[in-house]
């Protein structure tokens, strides 16, 4: 437990998609943990639900904090975007820092996935420590892009060629520089219709390690319908749908040679 006065030790644990992805390191690292927070993102939170069973596995209280509400608006252009995510995000530290004031002790962070994607918690941190000393640490975790690779039996990028990784939102961008092998993560709807991917190829995943997990292959233009029927059967099982896929360009070497 940290001391009176020393800065309060927070250490960011990647919780994977659930308990059963937890690491040897992350269970020492909640072991060493008075307390957990998390968010709650509304009254019906799947993944608050998951955190909760991870404390009650391991003894630990967990405090929930209700999260703060973000302009979510569309049409947004990139400085409005940003402004609202700006705005979201000094609420949310805000919010923290209440709850560590509120709480003593070292205290746990459960990311979901790995904390190094896609995920804010460590820039809330970084705004945290103008307010408060704190010692922060970071446990890795499985991610999603790591479990796509898996169920698909697929190395995610061709031998010597790139892996770009980007959201749904700026994939029109990434394919408008020439990237022709995207990881799309962040995705609350599937909108590829009018992008040209006709004949790309499409890894894509569901609520992976979830009871509603999914998992759809293969040409671009003969499986979305595939693949929003999937969405549908994820969201009835679990009541919620957070997916990733993989898209890549036929490889015109392969192509001339067949």
């Amino acid at each position: 437990m940290s001391g009176v006065g020393a800065a309060r030790r927070v250490r960011v644990v990647g919780m994977g998609m659930g308990p059963q992805h937890l690491t040897p390191e992350a269970v020492a690292a909640l072991r060493s943990v008075d307390v957990v927070l998390a968010f709650e993102k509304s009254t019906h939170d799947p993944l608050l639900a998951a955190r909760r069973a991870i404390c009650t596995a391991y003894g630990l209280p967990l405090v929930v904090v209700e999260d703060a509400r973000r302009d979510r608006r569309e049409g947004l252009d990139e400085q409005g975007y940003a402004a609202a995510v700006t705005a979201w995000h000094e609420e949310r530290a805000a919010r923290w820092e209440r709850a560590l004031r509120e709480h003593p002790g070292d205290v746990a962070l459960l990311v979901w996935g790995d904390p190094g994607f896609y995920d804010s918690t460590l820039r809330l941190l970084d705004r945290l420590t103008r307010r408060l000393p704190l010692d922060v640490d970071v446990v890795p975790g499985v991610s999603s892009l790591s479990l796509l690779a898996a169920r698909h039996r697929i190395v995610l990028h061709d031998v010597a060629r790139p892996l770009h990784v980007t959201t749904g939102r700026r994939l029109p961008e990434a394919l408008a520089q020439g990237q022709r092998n995207v990881a799309v993560m962040l995705n609350r709807r599937i909108e590829l219709d009018g992008l040209g991917l006709e004949d790309w190829s499409i890894w894509w995943a569901a609520n992976l390690g979830a009871a509603g997990e999914q998992a759809v292959a293969g040409r671009v233009g003969d499986v979305l319908p595939a693949i929003g029927a999937a969405r549908e059967r994820a969201a009835a099982v679990d009541g919620w749908v957070m997916d990733v896929y993989l898209v890549r360009a036929p490889d015109p070497v392969r192509e001339e040679g067949a």
